[in-house]
């Protein structure tokens, strides 16, 4: 009896956190980033303010949650990609996920901005929250597949003393984080391909590049292949020798 009731009552939980979620999106969507506030949320519910605490003990870490439900979204969609073409070259799964990432984000442009254009709470920045988790989960799909680039065929990269020495002190604590996957110089093209290719995309999405394109699938084309080419790859998209 005591389980069956602690089952609904945790199903009912679930119900009602996913309709909170559900509201925090409509809002967000509908009515942008500044209308998710607690009792905006909580009304949407048909609960009152001091209600919705209950759930969640602040908006920072109702801000957190929801975010971190969107980044597992995307990285699904980035997952999907890679598995779909988990036998083809490294080349063509990397091609795929980036693709699938700006797929996710076109279709998605209010959950794209609220993960990627505001800034990060200090207590969403900690290790063990579920924000910081997810983003994990993220980062790690183009991180492995970096690393299996240069474990099976390394990437051109420039001689460690060519970098200045702030980046290359930065450079090695990333690699160090990453435990040392990457030596820091292939971790600096790595990050240098990733903070191009993912710019290009936050700038089409909150519509900064609006004055000259008004289609940027082609200029995400152009930096895909020339980032490509940086990884020391040819053309996925050209049929193989």
């Amino acid at each position: 009896m005591t389980a069956g009731t602690g089952s609904r009552r945790e199903r009912l939980r679930k119900a009602t956190l996913d309709e909170i979620h559900g509201a925090v999106r409509t809002l967000l969507v509908e009515q942008g980033p500044g209308a998710v506030t607690i009792n905006a949320v909580a009304r949407q519910v048909g609960m009152s303010g001091p209600a919705l605490y209950h759930y969640y003990a602040s908006h920072d870490e109702l801000v957190g949650a929801v975010t971190a439900g969107f980044l597992r979204e995307l990285a699904t969609a980035m997952e999907q990609a890679r598995e779909t073409r988990a036998e083809e070259p490294v080349g063509r799964r990397i091609v795929a996920v980036c693709r699938a990432m700006r797929a996710w984000a076109i279709a998605h442009p209010a959950e794209f901005g609220w993960i990627f254009a505001g800034p990060i709470s200090p207590a969403n920045r900690r290790p063990e929250s579920t924000r910081h988790r997810a983003g994990q989960r993220f980062e790690q799909i183009l991180l492995d597949l970096t690393v299996e680039l240069w474990q099976t065929r390394p990437f051109p990269v420039p001689e460690p003393d060519e970098l200045p020495e702030s980046l290359r002190t930065q450079l090695a604590a990333y690699s160090a984080s990453i435990d040392g996957r990457l030596p820091l110089e292939a971790a600096h093209v790595f990050l240098g391909c990733w903070t191009r290719l993912y710019g290009l995309l936050c700038m089409e999405i909150l519509h900064q590049l609006d004055f000259a394109y008004t289609d940027l699938e082609p200029v995400f084309e152009e930096c895909l292949r020339e980032l490509i080419g940086a990884l020391g790859l040819d053309d996925p998209d050209q049929p193989a020798a």
